[in-house]
């Protein structure tokens, strides 16, 4: 299958290197202490944040930092007729892990001793790189309730098909099963808190593949500024300020 014209354009008419439109809102979930929705094409993510509050299970308590925990699902609605896995597979529990990892990188647990954060993380819809998404997400949601942190996390994919490198991959170029690596960084610091490929690549390829979802990350993170920048705005002018 083709998946770059001779144009030099993808089947949903993006060009290789760009990436599909954000959007996000912040305080999409009323009770919880900070929640984002945040969507990058088709792929559409809910994240809602809870704590710091008390640790529910002592034996987990730590002196000396916040406790971070993470729930990944899937809406059973979120993949249309492809088959849902129940909860608590295999993959679920490793994404849960991974934006719990890439969380851990920027919260500033220490300050927070004793206590625990509980992000839940929830697709709704899903057309390729949730994993970034959901990260991208959580990221909003714990600025969203005023967990102190380093800096925002943010995630983007970048794929290698038809010997072409691909920023953004969708479900369609996801499912082709060529090789594709998601980067987590933190921008400011330029520090990577995530690294996963599925494939081998060659060195001199895969450093490309990785510059690009780097470069995507980096132009991520300028979107999700200004979005909460712009929450700040509004919030002020509610308030009268």
């Amino acid at each position: 299958m083709e998946f770059v014209s001779p144009e030099g354009l993808r089947l949903d008419g993006r060009r290789p290197t760009e990436m599909r439109q954000i959007r996000a809102e912040l305080g999409a979930v009323a009770k919880a202490d900070g929640s984002a929705v945040f969507e990058m094409g088709n792929t559409k993510v809910v994240a809602a944040v809870y704590g710091p509050r008390e640790v529910q299970n002592r034996s987990q308590l730590l002196n000396d930092q916040a406790l971070v925990r993470c729930e990944y699902s899937m809406a059973n609605f979120s993949t249309g007729d492809r088959m849902r896995k129940p909860k608590g597979d295999r993959r679920s529990t490793e994404i849960s892990l991974v934006i719990r990892q890439a969380m851990e990188s920027c919260i500033m647990t220490h300050l927070m001793p004793r206590s625990q954060i509980d992000i839940f993380v929830q697709v709704l819809q899903a057309d390729g790189g949730t994993r970034s998404a959901c990260i991208n997400a959580a990221s909003l949601a714990l600025a969203d309730a005023g967990i102190p942190m380093r800096e925002i996390v943010t995630s983007c994919s970048a794929g290698y098909l038809n010997s072409t490198p691909l920023l953004d991959l969708n479900y369609v170029e996801d499912s082709a099963g060529g090789p594709d690596v998601t980067v987590g960084i933190l921008p400011k610091l330029d520090k990577v808190t995530l690294l996963q490929m599925d494939s081998k690549l060659p060195l001199d390829i895969f450093e490309t593949v990785m510059q690009l979802a780097t470069e995507g990350c980096k132009a991520i993170a300028k979107e999700l500024r200004e979005i909460l920048l712009d929450n700040t705005k509004q919030l002020e002018f509610r308030r009268g300020g």
